[in-house]
């Protein structure tokens, strides 16, 4: 079950932002307003996301993401320079239980959406992966043998439709609903899907196809209890009438 709570420029991009100085400031600018059900709080109440907009010429908006503490201190941008191709929908954010990782659910247009994983240091949170975690858990599945038959191209992040990475519901709580003791705030269930829409040759394609990604070492994998699910989460055209 996908948490849809609500890229190769966008990749580039987000190489920029995890290697630039962070991005302190005393909060948003001129003509950014707060959006009253865009805030997210840590488990530990120390620390809150709120996200700002602002229109622009074409009536699209633009969003802000800024963390602060408690006591609204320390403004913290989390994504400085993005455009409206990363930064143009509201997302939704979750804390790990032990509030030191914070996931992005980016929403990118209709049916599309990647995620981004930022690690907390004191007051602020900063990108924690060179590409969109998203980015790089397609990656990892185009590596897999479940892939094979499927196609893509790496430079360009539409070229699977409707490619949709969405964080699985229970990381709050170290995702116990799935049977699951593992170490506090480690894993990160994510669900992959895309379809076969405009593509002139059918081939398989995925619906909520999962993986699991590993804080400590950077690593994704797929525990073995998720093979049943995962076959059946890849799906198959329709024969062509003889």
């Amino acid at each position: 079950m996908i948490d849809r709570t609500l890229r190769g420029a966008g990749i580039l991009l987000w190489l920029c932002i995890a290697t630039v100085a962070p991005a302190r400031a005393d909060g948003p600018g001129a003509g950014f307003k707060l959006k009253a059900d865009g805030t997210f709080i840590s488990p530990d109440k120390t620390m809150r996301v709120e996200q700002y907009a602002k229109a622009q010429e074409d009536e699209r908006l633009l969003f802000q993401f800024w963390t602060f503490d408690r006591d609204h201190r320390h403004a913290f941008l989390l994504n400085p320079g993005e455009n409206d191709e990363l930064a143009g929908y509201q997302a939704g954010f979750r804390f790990s239980p032990n509030s030191q990782w914070l996931v992005r659910m980016q929403k990118q247009g209709a049916g599309y959406q990647t995620l981004f994983l930022y690690r907390r240091n004191g007051y602020q949170f900063s990108a924690a992966t060179t590409k969109p975690l998203g980015d790089l858990a397609w990656d990892y599945f185009f590596t897999t043998p479940t892939s094979k038959g499927m196609h893509r191209d790496p430079k360009d992040p539409y070229s699977l439709d409707h490619s949709f990475a969405g964080l699985i519901k229970g990381m709050e709580e170290n995702y116990a609903w799935m049977g699951h003791h593992w170490p506090d705030s480690r894993y990160i269930v994510i669900g992959l899907s895309f379809d076969m829409q405009g593509d002139e040759e059918k081939t398989p394609w995925i619906e909520d196809w999962h993986c699991v990604y590993d804080t400590k070492t950077g690593e994704f994998s797929v525990p073995p209890d998720f093979a049943d699910d995962n076959a059946k989460a890849v799906k198959y055209p329709e024969p062509k009438a003889k």
